[in-house]
């Protein structure tokens, strides 16, 4: 692959969404979501009646659909499936956690955050 396709296929990367309706709906007024030709969506509204396998489940999917640049996941939703989100180390897609309207972010929860402590030797720069 040329350099300028590499460029070319970084550049039609996707957002791809697994969280609570509101914070989907809010990233899908940004535009963020759509629908292939098979209908299959870039997000994920888990509620009730989503089980941690349908989680799993879309959180595989995603990660390895060749259009996703980052997955953004509330970080209560990571929690569910913390065992599969540790074990995903491909830069593309990146997995973000984010926090929710009703549920604040942990940094000591976050895996990412986890590796850059790691690497400043124990200790997050102030």
């Amino acid at each position: 692959m040329t350099s300028v396709q590499k460029t070319q296929t970084l550049h039609n990367l996707k957002v791809y969404i697994i969280g609570d309706e509101d914070t989907v709906a809010g990233f899908l007024l940004t535009g963020v979501g759509a629908r292939d030709t098979q209908g299959n969506t870039n997000f994920l509204i888990v509620d009730t009646k989503v089980t941690p396998a349908q989680i799993e489940d879309a959180f595989r999917d995603f990660t390895g659909r060749k259009d996703c640049g980052i997955l953004m996941i509330n970080q209560y939703i990571a929690e569910e499936i913390r065992y599969l989100v540790n074990t995903h180390d491909k830069v593309i897609p990146t997995v973000l956690e984010i926090p929710s309207k009703d549920k604040p972010y942990d940094p000591v929860k976050d895996s990412v955050m986890q590796r850059i402590k790691l690497f400043y030797g124990g200790v997050l720069p102030e």
